[in-house]
């Protein structure tokens, strides 16, 4: 995708979108094709890490047993031991709440069979589980700095049920070469992870949150 069509659709999207009173979402809206998601092998899972910040504070809870717990407590927003899971286990409504709450989930993997059956029916269906594809399930003698620094520029491309992704890469206050570098990083990304690559594309559109979508150009 032409770094050129990207910035035009970015400050084309600027100037069909009205300025509101808080600092609207860009979005990239991308239609696939010729694609049977009925075929895991043809499903898209992937994570990249963007070249820039996209604006929002990733929230990033650790589920740990005691070897890993002081080290999550320094560096993760919210630390779940082993030892409260029980808890958890009794009231579904406090795991949605996390599940909604909390945007990435790094587990200890000595637990993880405990993990899974504690939060493993709510977390599943709203792809909250801790993945290994993100590098969120982790050895109990952790450095974990440098994973919640790099969850921060991490985002999900995911297609396995409908042939449409729509993606956050950045907010109305960033540069647009910053917005630009985003798109085309998650782009290359999305197409070594399609079949048939570029060929799996019908459509890309960008919009801010109350904005008109925009066609970008390939």
């Amino acid at each position: 995708m032409n770094k050129k069509n990207i910035i035009e659709a970015i400050k084309k999207a600027r100037e069909d979108s009205k300025k509101r009173n808080f600092n609207q979402t860009f979005d990239l809206v991308i239609n696939l094709k010729d694609l049977n998601l009925k075929n895991p092998d043809e499903q898209v899972d992937v994570f990249t890490q963007l070249p820039h910040n996209k604006g929002k504070k990733i929230k990033v809870c650790a589920l740990v047993g005691p070897e890993l717990k002081p080290e999550a407590e320094a560096n993760c927003d919210l630390t779940i031991d082993v030892d409260s899971f029980p808890k958890y286990a009794q009231d579904k409504k406090l795991v949605k709440k996390l599940a909604k709450e909390y945007d990435f989930f790094i587990a200890q993997a000595n637990i993880m069979a405990q993990i899974a059956k504690t939060f493993g029916r709510v977390f599943g269906s709203r792809g909250k589980m801790p993945n290994p594809k993100a590098g969120c399930v982790v050895p109990p003698k952790t450095n974990l700095k440098p994973l919640y620094e790099k969850l921060q520029d991490t985002t999900r491309i995911a297609a396995k049920t409908s042939p449409l992704i729509q993606i956050s890469i950045g907010k109305e206050d960033m540069k647009d070469e910053d917005l630009a570098e985003n798109i085309s990083s998650l782009y290359n990304t999305l197409i070594h992870a399609l079949p048939k690559e570029e060929n799996n594309i019908s459509s890309i559109l960008l919009k801010t949150t109350m904005g008109k979508p925009v066609k970008v150009a390939q």
